[in-house]
């Protein structure tokens, strides 16, 4: 037996589990299986069962979605397989509105006696809704657009490619850490193929081929006569792309001071490389001196402010109080909106939802309410000018059509307001982060996602960094440990003074974002170039009290 096929089996054995932060649910399956595709004639047969009986049962409107979740995840550490698995999990929802409420129902049995049983079930928890209604739900109108199909366009199905390529090609990152001194490294590929069908009352078809990728390590180094360890994550970002993610193109590098990028591709090889140089450097670092300094942001950590502090609270959900549970509302309350000159930031800040950016985990055709998607602004030269709806919403904010936010993680899951692609836009006048970085006098490069902390209402924060480097007139000269800045959202988006052009523009995003009780995840990317902000609040999260 080849060493390969050995790791692959034995790796088979783990079962189903990985990284918390990213659920596997359904039953484990084969990659045959996986490839193998639901006719499209027989899910508009079995749509048509669920809404025939849902208008019979008294539904005026109805919807429902038909889904197939693939998930494989390969985990790896040091020189062994801890995890190999594929999972699905296939079923249908359904959505109607009786007596002008809600209600859901789901099934995985996809019989017509169960289909319609189910739809039968939500009408009449509709019915028993409407009696607690103090008004009708109001749904934007929203015309059928009859049997269409959208698809992530992929160059290579990460599903067919061999699983023990993928196991090579982790145990050889693997292999460069070791190499560099790592005295432990894990790295994972997580895979998901998300197979969509919706149909509605409204005379929509719509099937959808969604693909997700997330290559990512932990590497970790020991300073053992210092009694202190270091660690420094993969500075990937998951992407809405096939396998072709990890087949970097050279045209695509972008050097960011220390650091080398790529804007939508990735060598993990390379990145594991220079993480084992970062944590050298990380265990030498001077600790930072707490005071004021400009940033410079690179867009493997700001995505991830820009998640917490724009594309959380212009969720109109958190807005108007109706999502509290998880993680709380948001100040930017309609009054602000509605003052059409709310000062969110400065006129730097120009910041689009966007749910059609290639490559981005955000990327469908149209959302789980069947509304085609688009783009739109949320921040404009600084000032508020929308959040983001779904059909029920809309008229809240007098549009005539929602703006496709809608999203379910699960076929038995209820769709509802969830995030698109939130981006900073990209400086128009040509400037690279290299140019940046040579105007500051005092100030902080910061690369990578790290701890975090906001508020309920999204306003009060604090972000600390993977890779923190000291600017010192013009120059990098070294790195700091321990440094997070703190501000509240407006005054910090108000510190924005420069942008690096387009060609420096890339994506960050989190494969798994919870929102509402009980919890869904979600996939978003956020883009945007390096950013500068001035005069930030520096504190020292290593100093002792007393």
């Amino acid at each position: 037996m080849k060493r390969r096929d050995f790791l692959y089996l034995t790796g088979m054995t783990a079962g189903a589990s990985m990284a918390a932060s990213v659920p596997v649910f359904g039953k484990i399956i084969s990659v045959e299986e996986a490839l193998t595709p639901v006719d499209v004639a027989l899910k508009k047969r079995l749509a048509d069962v669920a809404l025939n009986a849902a208008k019979a049962n008294g539904a005026s409107y109805a919807d429902v979605r038909i889904g197939r979740y693939l998930n494989q995840v390969i985990a790896t550490r040091e020189k062994r397989v801890d995890n190999i698995a594929n999972t699905e999990s296939y079923g249908m929802g359904i959505r109607v509105l009786a007596n002008g409420a809600w209600g859901f129902a789901a099934t995985n049995n996809l019989d017509n006696d169960s289909i319609a049983k189910a739809a039968k079930m939500a009408a009449a928890i509709a019915k028993g809704n409407a009696k607690l209604m103090d008004e009708p739900v109001q749904l934007a109108p929203q015309k059928g657009y009859g049997q269409v199909s959208w698809k992530t366009p992929i160059l290579t199905n990460a599903f067919e490619v061999p699983i023990a390529d993928k196991v090579d090609l982790l145990l050889n990152v693997n292999n460069e850490a070791l190499k560099g001194g790592a005295k432990y490294i894990n790295s994972n590929l997580f895979m998901v193929n998300e197979q969509k069908y919706f149909a509605s009352t409204d005379g929509s078809y719509i099937d959808q081929d969604i693909h997700r990728i997330w290559p990512t390590f932990t590497l970790t180094k020991i300073d053992a006569a210092a009694g202190k360890f270091e660690t420094r994550n993969a500075l990937s970002a998951p992407m809405g792309m096939g396998f072709e993610y990890m087949q970097p193109l050279d045209s695509e590098k972008i050097k960011g001071g220390p650091v080398t990028m790529y804007k939508k591709r990735y060598d993990m090889l390379e990145d594991v490389r220079e993480a084992a140089v970062h944590v050298d450097e990380k265990l030498k670092a001077k600790p930072v001196a707490p005071g004021k300094y400009d940033l410079v942001l690179d867009p493997t950590h700001l995505f991830l402010t820009i998640h917490e502090s724009v594309g959380h609270p212009t969720e109109l959900d958190r807005v108007l109080g109706y999502e509290a549970n998880y993680a709380g509302t948001s100040f930017l309350t309609l009054d602000k909106w509605e003052s059409k000159k709310f000062n969110f930031g400065s006129k730097e800040v120009n910041i689009v939802a966007d749910k059609l950016e290639a490559g981005s985990l955000g990327a469908v055709g149209y959302d789980d309410e069947g509304v085609k998607c688009g783009d739109w602004d949320i921040i404009k030269d600084g000032i508020l000018v929308n959040y983001q709806t779904i059909r029920d919403q809309a008229h809240i904010l007098g549009l005539k059509a929602s703006q496709g936010c809608c999203y379910a993680d699960s076929w038995d899951s209820i769709q509802f307001q969830r995030m698109p692609n939130v981006s900073l836009q990209a400086g128009k006048a040509p400037l690279s982060a290299a140019d940046m970085v040579k105007n500051v006098e005092k100030g902080i490069y910061m690369f990578g996602r790290n701890s975090y902390s906001i508020d309920q209402q999204r306003y009060n924060f604090q972000f600390s960094a993977q890779l923190a480097y000291e600017i010192k007139e013009g120059k990098i000269v070294g790195m700091f440990k321990d440094a997070a800045y703190q501000a509240n959202t407006q005054e910090f988006w108000n510190s924005c003074v420069q942008r690096c052009d387009q060609s420096d523009y890339r994506l960050g995003g989190t494969f798994s974002d919870g929102k509402g009780q009980p919890s869904q995840s979600s996939a978003v990317s956020h883009g945007s170039p390096t950013t500068r902000f001035n005069g930030v609040n520096v504190i020292n999260t290593g100093r002792k009290l007393g």
